[in-house]
């Protein structure tokens, strides 16, 4: 604890988390992966461990350690483990290409860089590290590649020794982590969180998804992403269990609903998709607690889910907000509305988490745009579960900050009964299976081509992944390339999961009297006769 003008309080860390379920839950389930079964009592043992071994790697308070492993056991050691030893968890999205990759650790600073095996191909030759430490999984089949060198994490478990570690920290606005997105602009920016918000966003998560020491938690959503919304510490805050999955495969997935007892898991939509249409979906055993953003459930998938016993909670947020920061809290007599209203409503992104500071709808002057349901204006929010600022970055943050409130990005409209929806991304952002895209960043991979003349980058609409990017290119005079040959290209420039699923030649783009691109012409095309381009 400490004192503070003479009033005794203890700060806020999700470390505290695991050190009240080691001792209320020692012996029961913890994590489970595959064989694997990890107690209460072992998972804070091994966390102990390597803070202990991080600590005898050279890593001190403040110093960023990086993971790049999709949700297996280690990852969620490492949420714990990383702050135990006073270092930053910096966790890196799987699907980045080696550049995108190298950028992180440069920027971010890392220290150590923990990578799973089977990922050593998107590591750049040059990692601008002091140690890799190599992760083998005996179900992806791979093995390390010898020119990444390194040494294994078994090795870095032996370095592990030492008394326990106090779970608690001195400041709890200190930073537990720092993730990256690319924004609006294309270039990644360290989001960093604090232990408070940490905290705090932790206990929402389990409110309003309904967690209980029960809670058998499937993960398929991405650890690296928000931290999981922050489950990774809410999951072990309520003394629940983690089901770990190291990809999603909708046959493992419905054997694991089937033989684990499986009562929640998170997820973008697509992934309900992916688990609502695979030919093992059946009906659910128990009532299995879905919560889902990245976009608005589609009526189909809510009949669907529903039908199988899944409970949907429909949450809406960004990296800058720990995840979730509004929930479509689900109101008396909702159950009792015929699917199509039910999913008209269940689609707004609602109102602020029982955590935050509201949520407001903003115009230019930052005053309150009417409660009309038409009138648009920007989504802006702050408190404490709203990041403390980008990393390194300090004009970009008071720009987001701007007027005392962080500013999405985010267009919406505010209903009178108080609940937000969003009508369209200010910046064009690109929501493609819960990832956002920035057009920018696919526009200038297309662009370095040198028989592009220009290019626009659009999200037109994708059964599965909600919306995928499409490349409109116009050629230069006597230049050729193919779409396949142009899509090669970009490949080689970012993640392939930003490269356009389609490529269309056009002669001229649409522009204004000034020559800014008219994007909404463009996307008009795709989405003619569609369901309005709502993002969430």
């Amino acid at each position: 604890m400490v004192n503070v003008d003479d009033t005794w309080f203890t700060p806020l860390t999700p470390l505290a988390f695991l050190e009240r379920s080691a001792e209320v839950f020692p012996d029961k389930e913890a994590i489970v992966y595959g064989e694997r079964r990890v107690t209460y009592r072992e998972f804070a043992a091994e966390t102990t461990r390597v803070a202990h071994a991080l600590r005898a790697s050279g890593v001190e308070a403040g110093d960023r350690v990086a993971y790049l492993l999709p949700n297996l056991p280690e990852m969620l050691v490492a949420h714990f483990a990383v702050p135990l030893a006073g270092a930053v968890l910096v966790a890196i999205n799987t699907r980045l290409a080696p550049a995108e990759i190298r950028h992180i650790l440069s920027h971010s600073g890392a220290k150590v860089l923990v990578v799973d095996a089977a990922l050593h191909p998107s590591l750049p030759p040059d990692l601008p590290v002091a140690e890799v430490v190599t992760v083998t999984d005996p179900a992806s089949g791979a093995t390390p590649d010898p020119a990444v060198g390194g040494i294994s994490y078994p090795d870095l478990l032996a370095r592990g020794s030492g008394e326990p570690l106090p779970w608690t920290v001195a400041d709890e606005r200190g930073t537990i982590s720092i993730n990256y997105t690319s924004g609006t602009t294309g270039q990644p920016k360290g989001v960093m969180y604090h232990h408070r918000g940490a905290y705090l966003n932790s206990l929402a998560e389990i409110v309003h998804s309904r967690h209980t020491p029960e809670s058998r938690y499937l993960w398929t959503l991405p650890m690296f992403h928000c931290n999981g919304w922050c489950t990774t510490w809410a999951v072990t805050a309520i003394g629940g269990t983690h089901v770990c999955l190291r990809s999603v495969d909708a046959t493992e997935i419905w054997r694991l609903l089937d033989t684990e007892g499986i009562t929640h898991l998170n997820g973008a939509p697509t992934v309900l998709v992916t688990i609502a249409n695979a030919p093992q979906a059946h009906p659910l055993p128990r009532e299995v607690v879905v919560t889902t953003a990245g976009a608005p459930p589609s009526p189909t998938v809510i009949r669907r889910m529903s039908e199988l016993g899944a409970r949907l909670t429909h949450v809406y947020g960004l990296t800058e907000t720990y995840g979730p920061y509004t929930v479509c809290e689900p109101q008396e007599g909702w159950l009792k509305l015929d699917v199509a209203e039910r999913s008209r409503v269940m689609s707004r992104q609602g109102v602020g988490m029982i955590v935050t500071d509201g949520v407001r709808v903003v115009d230019e002057e930052m005053r309150d745009v009417p409660r009309d349901g038409a009138t648009m204006g920007e989504v802006v929010m702050r408190g404490n579960n709203v990041m403390s600022g980008y990393f390194e970055d300090p004009e970009a943050t008071e720009k987001a900050f701007r007027g005392g409130w962080f500013h999405s990005g985010d267009l919406g409209v505010w209903h009178p009964d108080g609940y937000i929806q969003l009508r369209d991304r200010a910046k064009d952002i690109i929501v493609s299976g819960g990832e956002n895209i920035s057009t920018i960043e696919v526009e200038a991979a297309v662009d370095s081509h040198p028989a592009v003349l220009e290019v626009a980058v659009v999200g037109v609409p994708d059964e599965r992944w909600g919306e995928r990017p499409k490349a409109y290119v116009v050629l230069r005079d006597g230049a050729s390339v193919t779409a396949d040959e142009l899509r090669e290209h970009v490949r080689g420039q970012i993640a392939r999961y930003k490269v356009p699923d389609a490529v269309e030649f056009v002669g001229e783009l649409p522009k204004t009297s000034t020559g800014k691109i008219q994007k909404f012409q463009l996307r008009e095309r795709d989405w003619s006769g569609r369901e309005s381009r709502i993002q969430g």
